[in-house]
């Protein structure tokens, strides 16, 4: 049931705030599927900035979207997500995107963590305009994430609310440390 994937419920929030057309950034590039739907929201007339500390992620986002055309949409970035700031201009992004954790299939030593990733997500607020969104999904359990979990939900919950709306939500009857998406509205 695709509905209850984190990734599929959190494309469709996305979708359903985000105009064709605009300027987005997958700030955790994995395997490229986040970098993808970017690409099919921004079109012809859009752009993707999509960044990643592995060249591996890079390689195979670059396959994915050559292999559905979509390669010129899209700037891959080698670098950290808590450096951003250094591709975007200020107030410039519709959509920020955010997946917590490591490369799906990789190193589980080669993680995010909450120190770089609370600095992105700080970074990612001031490139996103008025109006935008935020999108983190939060993977914790097994061998990572608890620690950046509890860390990004401390720093979202003391955002302003005049200037902020924060949404968490939760699976809440699954065992195992589930995935938790996380949606910030820029006023």
């Amino acid at each position: 049931m695709k509905q209850s994937q984190i990734t599929y419920w959190c494309h469709e929030i996305i979708r359903s705030q985000a105009e064709e057309g605009g300027y987005y950034i997958d700030a955790t590039m994995g395997k490229g599927n986040d970098t993808l739907f970017l690409c099919e929201l921004a079109r012809e007339k859009g752009k993707v900035l999509a960044f990643d500390i592995q060249q591996e992620a890079l390689d195979v986002t670059k396959e994915l979207l050559k292999t559905h055309g979509k390669e010129m949409q899209a700037e891959l970035i080698l670098d950290g997500h808590e450096h951003m700031d250094r591709y975007a201009g200020k107030e410039s992004a519709d959509v920020i995107c955010f997946n917590f954790g490591y490369l799906p299939g990789g190193d589980h030593n080669l993680a995010t963590t909450y120190r770089t990733s609370i600095e992105a997500i700080g970074k990612g607020l001031g490139i996103l305009k008025h109006g935008g969104m935020m999108s983190l999904c939060i993977y914790s359990g097994g061998d990572t994430g608890f620690e950046e979990k509890e860390k990004i939900l401390e720093y979202v919950k003391a955002l302003p609310g005049k200037e902020y709306t924060v949404i968490v939500n939760e699976y809440y009857n699954r065992k195992n440390c589930p995935p938790m998406p996380v949606f910030i509205f820029k006023e």
